[in-house]
Formats: C-alpha cells, structure tokens, sequence
C-alpha cells in the first residue's frame, strides 16, 4: 500500500478526572519500526490498548491499512497483532503447542507446519516439545513474538516486549524485531529504555503527560537541544539526553 500503514490523529482518552491522551498524532509507514518512548504513565499502554481495539478513545481518529478501527474493528483485527508487556505463553504447554493452539484459533490451515516453521524461524526448533515453563526469559519472549505472527499480521504492536529481560535477553529480542522489521511487518514500539529506542527505532515519538512533545528519526532529534559543548571533539547527545532536555527531568523515572 501507499502512504502510511497507521494514522493517528488527535487521539483523547481521560479515566474520570485523569486525562491519560490528550490529542495525540502520528503515522507510520510500511515497514517501519516506530517507538512510542515515554516513562512509566506517559500514556503509552493506554495508546496500544486503542489501536489494538481493546479501548475505546474518546475522541480522535485511528486507521489501519485504511480501515478505521471504530468503524471496522473486525477489519483492523485481521491485520494487527498485540505482544504485551507479559507474555502470553500457557507454561504447561510445549512451545509448538503453543503455536499450534493459536494457529488452529486464527484458522490456520495446518497448525504443526506454522509451528514448525516458526520454531525454526525464531531459533527455537530444539526446544519445541519441552513446556514452557522451562524456558529463559528471552526463549519465551521470542515465543510469544513467534505466537503474535500467526495469520500473517502486516502490523504488530509491541507493549514494552523486553520489561524484566536481562540484557543478553534483550538483546536478542533486539535482533527478532529487526528481522521482523526487514521482512516488511510494521512495528509500534513502546518502551521506556531510551537505549533500546535508540537502537531499533527508525522514527520516535516522545510521549509525556498523554502528549507527543517531540517526534523524528534520532538525528532530527537531536537538533532539538543546544549544539554539543566542543572539546577536543564534538559529543553528540544520547537519546537519553535528549528525552531529559525535552521533557525537563533531571533523571529517568522522577
């Protein structure tokens, strides 16, 4: 398709007095990894909870791949995924289990190929008839990414996917969204680790108090905060600075 894939605009959410969105816009193109970056109550699971149809908004425009989601959900459904921030993985089961289940839910004509296949794809194939209870953290993180992919999703949503990781886990979650994101599939990322928007993120939006106060590639970023102080060579700022700058913290989570 032509032109962005998700398009948001002047999206509102309030739970009574407490106003979560207040008129949040922005868009992503195909193939695109964008990250929704913002601390802890920024807004950004009460975002992903509405494009993903989950929650309504209260006011405000969602499409995605041209349908909107108040007006057609069923539609939006069929060309979305959501990964939360825990992992949807039943522990009693094997991992191609697993897959299985959700391949014979979405209507997947044989469920143990898509099992297989997947297992194979996300590095998992030795491990796929042991339960998931057995896992490391980053195998069923990988898992529940691998389970997000059935049906063939063109957009994918991912809630904060390396919470609770250690960083070797991270890392290779890292490395499953840019594969992921190479193959075509489109990617709203949110987190609140700086580095990890830094790393995967071709656009970034920063959401403070329900508002995006600034959004671009990292390079346009940075030009939003004084040229970097000259010594013997130029510093650039981080993306953690920048996110400071803008938002006017002193230090992440205050």
């Amino acid at each position: 398709m032509t032109g962005a894939i998700v398009r948001v605009k002047n999206l509102q959410k309030s739970y009574k007095n407490n106003k979560v969105l207040r008129g949040i816009d922005f868009e992503i193109q195909p193939g695109e990894i964008f990250a929704l970056l913002g601390s802890n109550g920024a807004g950004k699971t009460t975002a992903i909870r509405i494009l993903s149809t989950l929650l309504k908004s209260d006011s405000g425009e969602v499409t995605i791949g041209g349908f909107d989601i108040a007006i057609h959900p069923q539609e939006v459904r069929k060309h979305i995924s959501l990964t939360g921030q825990f992992a949807a993985v039943d522990e009693i089961l094997t991992g191609k289990e697993n897959l299985m289940l959700i391949a014979k839910l979405r209507g997947v004509s044989n469920p143990a190929e898509t099992a297989d296949n997947l297992l194979k794809q996300f590095g998992l194939t030795e491990a796929g008839n042991r339960r998931a209870a057995t896992y490391s953290g980053g195998m069923t993180r990988r898992l529940d990414i691998a389970m997000s992919l059935i049906g063939a999703p063109s957009v994918i949503f991912l809630d904060e996917p390396t919470t609770g990781l250690d960083p070797e886990a991270r890392i290779e979650v890292w490395r499953v969204v840019r594969e992921l994101a190479m193959g075509g599939t489109t990617i709203l990322l949110t987190t609140q680790y700086l580095d990890e928007a830094e790393q995967l993120a071709g656009k970034i939006a920063i959401l403070h108090e329900g508002k995006i106060i600034a959004r671009g590639t990292l390079d346009e970023l940075k030009k939003l905060i004084p040229p970097a102080k000259k010594e013997y060579i130029e510093k650039q700022p981080t993306l953690e600075e920048i996110f400071l700058a803008i938002t006017g913290k002193k230090e992440i989570g205050q």
